[in-house]
């Protein structure tokens, strides 16, 4: 009989035993996926509301509890355009609002019509709002289609009912699925008259966008720039919390799992401490009985993992349909979250199997052939 098959008909002998480690394995495999990949979601959302503006960077006020709470106010803002290397800094108030139960956390972005075509904005139907309109919007192509509505047409928002006068787009999802409205008038219907969540900035030609960030880093220590989707720390605390999570509980599952692993293995142990005496007494070395457990516990690690990451799918694809998440959750399931199961199954694993193996290496085969 090969060794693998060895493996196989070791643990089909008790398939009881064999399916409770997968799934404590699958358990905890989904916990840590789960938490990965929604994490990589939100991040995922967050940038892609901040790459709008097709900008060369993005200014927020550091230490925000989200992206979205970031506040700088109109002095900040000049200072930001004043910058040496600054070719344009624009200030945009961006905000969420539940427009109903299809649309729960609807984008709503206050820019100034000057601003429109530097943004990437392009007018598809219609126009675009005046400046000091108190009362006109511009939809997303999609959220027009979305809502059913078309130029003309009333939107309901901030309390106010709206003229739809025109239709346009980004190139973003995000920025294509919400509405835009003056400046001015939605910083009023947020009592919020002179500041804006974000500033989106373009450097002069020739100039370093890394270099140009640093300026205005250094120069409002209160504000930082955001390129990249890993740089949303520096911004979002709720972010550096949610990865926190997401590596505070692959260590737990990782020893919660092992204590699981080890206490079943060790149980397995006694019950077959005579089938390993036998297996020394005709040859066997230590190194291949060790070998034996241990590739009895990766197999398991190793369906644990694959059944986890399964069920991770379906949990994951639950929760982004939750009312609270619903439009903000979209399940990024990455290269690195597959990993982080392997690892985390195989991890737990073989932390679980390294005791009872090193028992049944020591093992006497006198001793184990006499054992009751």
């Amino acid at each position: 009989m090969r060794f693998f098959d060895l493996i196989l008909r070791n643990l089909w002998r008790k398939p009881a035993r064999s399916l409770g480690l997968i799934l404590a394995v699958a358990i905890a495999v989904m916990t840590v996926v789960t938490l990965d990949v929604t994490s990589s979601g939100l991040e995922q959302s967050a940038a892609a509301i901040i790459s709008i503006g097709k900008a060369d960077f993005t200014v927020v006020q550091k230490g925000a509890s989200s992206t979205l709470t970031s506040t700088i106010d109109a002095e900040e803002l000049a200072r930001i355009r004043h910058t040496p290397g600054v070719a344009s800094a624009i200030g945009v108030l961006v905000e969420t609002e539940h427009i109903n139960a299809d649309n729960p956390v609807f984008i709503e972005i206050g820019i100034n019509p000057g601003d429109l075509k530097a943004f990437g904005v392009t007018v598809e139907t219609g126009r675009a709002y005046s400046a000091t309109a108190a009362n006109e919007v511009m939809l997303g192509w999609r959220a027009a289609a979305n809502l059913g509505l078309h130029v003309g047409d009333r939107f309901s928002a901030n309390g106010t009912s709206n003229i739809v006068v025109g239709t346009y787009s980004t190139g973003n999802s995000f920025g294509d699925a919400g509405a835009m409205f003056p400046l001015p008038a939605i910083q009023g219907y947020n009592r919020l008259a002179g500041i804006v969540t974000l500033v989106f900035v373009k450097v002069t030609p020739g100039s370093s966008p890394s270099a140009v960030a640093a300026r205005v880093s250094y120069a409002q220590p209160e504000l930082t720039t955001i390129r990249t989707a890993t740089q949303f720390g520096r911004a979002d605390q709720n972010l550096v919390y949610l990865q926190a999570a997401v590596n505070g509980s692959t260590v737990l599952a990782i020893l919660i799992g092992a204590v699981i692993v080890g206490n079943t293995m060790l149980l397995s142990l006694f019950e077959r401490t005579r089938e390993f005496g036998l297996l020394r007494a005709i040859g066997w070395t230590r190194r291949r009985t060790v070998g034996l457990l241990l590739g009895e516990s990766l197999l398991l690690a190793f369906v644990g993992a694959a059944v986890g990451v399964a069920l991770s799918f379906v949990v994951a694809a639950i929760l982004a349909r939750l009312p609270a998440l619903k439009g903000i959750l979209h399940p990024n399931f990455t290269e690195d979250a597959f990993w982080r199961a392997l690892i985390t199954a195989f991890v737990m694993t073989f932390l679980g199997a390294l005791y009872p193996t090193t028992r049944a290496a020591l093992l006497s085969p006198l001793k184990a052939l006499s054992y009751e």
